[in-house]
């Protein structure tokens, strides 16, 4: 099996109501690539449940993590968005990752917790059609495709999508 991302550190966000295959299917497949995987969450370390119930543990806290400590983060959807999106050390984090020029991955509606950071202004982005007023009114150029990457910004609309948004998160990851 190939592995092209051996110590490479990638952060995907958790909390309640997250879109099950949207976290579960970047972390098998990232840690299947070599990848090590932190699911971050802003609460202390606990399980989760996803929209369809399925539980993940979180492993750290957002507010103890540094973008200069990883090489990317991953904003799966579901209704949790809409939480993280309010949280001051979520958009810090992802501000850091983006101003570093590192791997910012969202699917469906993790766009929403770009937007709020303030990251995605002039970016080709796509996301859930139920964002995509939202993506343009933060200034992003919005396409409809099952994935766009502009530099270090990958995105996608919907769970159908994700082995194309694996496929350029896994390209963007080895070309760092």
């Amino acid at each position: 099996m190939s592995r092209p991302l051996p110590g490479a550190r990638v952060v995907v966000l958790a909390g309640d109501d997250y879109e099950d295959l949207e976290l579960w299917y970047p972390k098998l497949r990232l840690e299947e690539a070599g990848a090590v995987v932190t699911l971050a969450s802003r609460d202390e370390p606990r399980t989760f449940l996803g929209k369809h119930g399925y539980p993940c543990r979180s492993d750290a806290t957002v507010a103890g993590l540094r973008a200069e400590d990883f090489d990317g983060i991953i904003l799966p959807g579901g209704w949790m968005p809409d939480a993280l999106r309010r949280d001051r050390d979520v958009l810090a984090l992802v501000g850091d990752f983006a101003a570093a020029g590192k791997l910012v991955a969202a699917i469906c509606h993790g766009g929403w917790i770009a937007i709020s950071a303030g990251v995605y202004r002039g970016v080709r982005v796509t996301g859930s059609p139920g964002i995509k007023d939202d993506l343009l009114n933060a200034g992003a150029l919005f396409e409809d495709a099952e994935v766009v990457v502009d530099r270090h910004f990958v995105s996608s609309r919907r769970p159908s999508d994700l082995p194309a948004f694996m496929a350029a998160v896994i390209g963007v990851l080895v070309a760092r």
